[in-house]
């Protein structure tokens, strides 16, 4: 069984919370990048309401979750049709990287990696912003776009989209 303690925990933050801004968070930190299935996208959304009910002891748990509560995360992977909590947990990565991709208004998708360069320009033309400030920023930005593979498997983000309102009802 393989536990990442904050990836775990920034995963079901963003599940629960519905803050798909994670995804980026969740991409910098070596997701692995699968060709999602149709099955594993309607269990994703299905698994939400039992994840969001153990949120607060996932919070708790911090880095080293208990052997009971990972008993508890991989009886609910299983109840919704995943092998165990690690395909889960690689579903649920996958789909915050095209979710979080996903124009809120048009719904196109931008690759994340594509997203930190166009706001990294947009960082660097900006005059308005303090010379310290922007020193910050253009550096976390260099290190986000270093640290962000592209997306591997772009037949994702049609089926994301496909799924999209049902995945952001099962967030809110």
């Amino acid at each position: 069984m393989r536990f990442h303690g904050r990836r775990m925990i920034a995963i079901a933050t963003a599940l629960v919370l519905g803050m798909l801004a994670v995804g980026q968070t969740v991409i910098a930190q070596e997701v692995n990048q699968i060709q999602l299935t149709e099955a594993q996208v309607k269990g994703f959304i299905s698994a939400q309401k039992d994840l969001a009910a153990i949120a607060g002891k996932l919070q708790e748990a911090g880095e080293k979750p208990d052997p009971a509560l990972e008993a508890e995360l991989e009886g609910i992977a299983k109840k919704h049709g995943f092998k165990n909590f690690e395909e889960l947990d690689d579903v649920a990565a996958n789909v915050s990287i095209v979710m979080a991709g996903l124009d809120p208004q048009t719904g196109e998708f931008t690759d994340p990696q594509e997203a930190l360069k166009k706001e990294l320009a947009d960082i660097q033309a900006d005059t308005t912003i303090p010379a310290e400030e922007k020193k910050q920023l253009v550096e976390e930005l260099n290190e986000a776009i270093t640290t962000t593979p592209p997306l591997k498997h772009a037949a994702n983000i049609e089926l994301i989209k496909k799924h999209r309102a049902a995945i952001e009802a099962a967030l809110q």
